[in-house]
This record gives C-alpha cells, structure tokens and sequence, in this order.
C-alpha cells in the first residue's frame, strides 16, 4: 500500500512539473523542509528540500517568468521572437524532464523505495504533463496579448499547484492524472485532424 501511494504521490508531482516546471519543486521542498506530507531528508536526495535547491529553482524560475513576459510584449513575431520562444519552450521541457525525475525519485525515497523507478518513469510522466497541458499553453499564450497570456499562465499555475498538492496529502487522486492528460492530448490532436480535414475539403 505504501508504495501504491509513493507511486501516486511521485507521478503526480512529475506530472504537474510538465504541466508547470518550477512551482511543484518549490511547493515540494518547502513542504518537506517542514516534513508535511512529505519528507526528502535522510535520504540521498535529501538536498530536493535544501535552499540551495530550492533557490535554484525559484532563480529559473524567474529567468522563465522574464523571458516570458518579454515574449508576450514583442510587437511582432519574427522569426528571431520565433526562435527565441520555440528555444525558451525546449528549456523549459527539458528542465521540466529533469524536476520530474528528481521529484518522482524523492516521492519513492521517502519511504525506502527504489529511486530508479522514478529515474525512469519521472520524464514521462513530465512529458505527458508538458505534452498535453504545459506546451500547449506555452503556444496558446504566444498568440494573446500579453495581459491574456499572464492569465493563461496564471492558470496554469494554479493547475499545476493543485495536482502537486493532491499528490502529496490525496496520492490515490494524482493516478487520475494520467488518463486525464491522455484525454486531453489525443481529444487535442483528434480536433486539431478534423480541422485540417475540413480546410482540405474546403480547397
């Protein structure tokens, strides 16, 4: 039972990482500092709660929130804003990729899991997160005006927040997480299809 729920509790997290990078290691560490809900100390990822970690993310962080809101101000899209925002979302994948192994590994840990597991299946999770959820808003908000786009990035914020705090204190619900994201993913691309379908028989 306990690593059903350390199970639930990782890939959630890994899955709010790829929805949003940097909020779900910040809520993770400053819990575990506190041991509530969720304790990374006395294991060999215990600096998952240290400052120096948690700083790190928060100073990617805010790289990420400046990039983004200077992207949301350009006048134009050229190719060199394209560049830079298709540049900014692969950083943001790949360090999304990253946190989710970790925050996966450190959610078995905990209990004396095996830290491979979450190693392994951590970026996936991340990916089907950032997949479904995460690059999708990343391209949404490129197209609004920017004080559309910092809601929709405000939104999903608070998504990602949610389904890490889920995972922590309710980890049988974060095992939701999954189905829904594949919904989403595939009811996306199943949509986006019949769109060009239709513009094809248009022409």
């Amino acid at each position: 039972m306990s690593l059903f729920l350390d199970i639930g509790t990782g890939a959630g997290l890994a899955s709010a990482t790829g929805v949003r990078p940097y909020l779900p290691p910040l809520l993770a560490g400053g819990l575990a500092r506190g041991d509530i809900g969720i304790d990374f100390d006395g294991t060999d990822l215990w600096w998952l709660e240290s400052p120096a970690f948690l700083a790190t993310v928060l100073a990617l962080g805010v790289i990420g929130f400046i990039v983004e809101r200077s992207e949301a101000n350009r006048a134009s899209p050229d190719i060199g804003a394209r560049a830079a925002r298709g540049a900014a979302e692969i950083f943001a994948g790949v360090i999304a990729l990253a946190l989710g192994a970790l925050l996966f590994a450190g959610a078995l840990v905990d209990n004396g899991g095996d830290a491979w597991i979450g190693i392994v299946f951590g970026p996936l999770c991340a990916a089907l997160g950032w997949l479904a959820v995460g690059g999708l808003v990343e391209r949404v908000r490129a197209r609004l005006p920017a004080d559309q786009a910092a809601l929709v990035t405000a939104y999903a914020d608070g998504a990602a927040l949610i389904l890490a705090a889920i995972a922590i204190f309710v980890p049988p619900l974060a095992y939701l997480a999954i189905p829904g994201f594949l919904v989403l993913l595939f009811g996306g691309r199943r949509r986006e299809g019949e769109k060009y379908a239709g513009l094809r028989i248009l022409r």
